[in-house]
């Protein structure tokens, strides 16, 4: 069995990549189309890190860092689906019946009740996080971020609970 890990490569001609398999590729949609025929990520191309600037990575979202075609297509029709589902008259509505400051995951917990949504049966938090910030582009509503704790006069602490972890930034 073939295994199939596609990889940047530097070069004269601009963007390139190279597969374990041996192929080479010439271009960014020519990477892409060897990664969906071999069943991994047309946006990591199969490495489950996504280049979100030049130099820094993260777990890709598109296949929820798997590297895999069936489960990036998986959430791409579940985000499809609450696009359909989730709009911005249904949030604005949720919004409205909150006095004053709340958090995302109360909208978004609010939301996937009130359409009777088990956890985890769409992707409701990144759904409702997109129109609440277009809501804020048009003015609608004003988004806040608190730190969690103040660490001296001139550092917070923001907590990462997806994560667990904690980083200090400084004002």
């Amino acid at each position: 069995m073939t295994t199939h890990s596609i990889f940047p490569q530097s070069g004269i001609l601009g963007d390139a990549f190279a597969c374990e398999c041996g192929a080479v590729l010439a271009g960014r949609m020519t990477a892409e189309l060897h990664a969906v025929e071999n069943g991994l990520c047309s946006v990591c191309l199969g490495s489950a890190q996504e280049e979100v600037a030049p130099g820094l990575t993260q777990a890709c979202t598109a296949c929820a860092a798997t590297g895999r075609r069936k489960e990036q297509i998986t959430w791409q029709l579940a985000y499809a689906e609450a696009e359909q589902l989730i709009t911005s008259a249904v949030v604005r509505g949720v919004v409205a019946g909150f006095e004053g400051p709340f958090h995302l995951s109360e909208i978004a917990d609010a939301v996937r009740a009130g359409l009777g949504l088990p956890a985890g049966r769409l992707p409701v938090g990144p759904r409702v996080r997109d129109l609440l910030l277009e809501l804020q582009a048009v003015g609608e509503i004003t988004m806040l971020s608190a730190p969690d704790e103040m660490i001296g006069a001139d550092m917070v602490l923001y907590r990462d609970p997806q994560w667990q972890r904690a980083r200090t930034l400084g004002l």
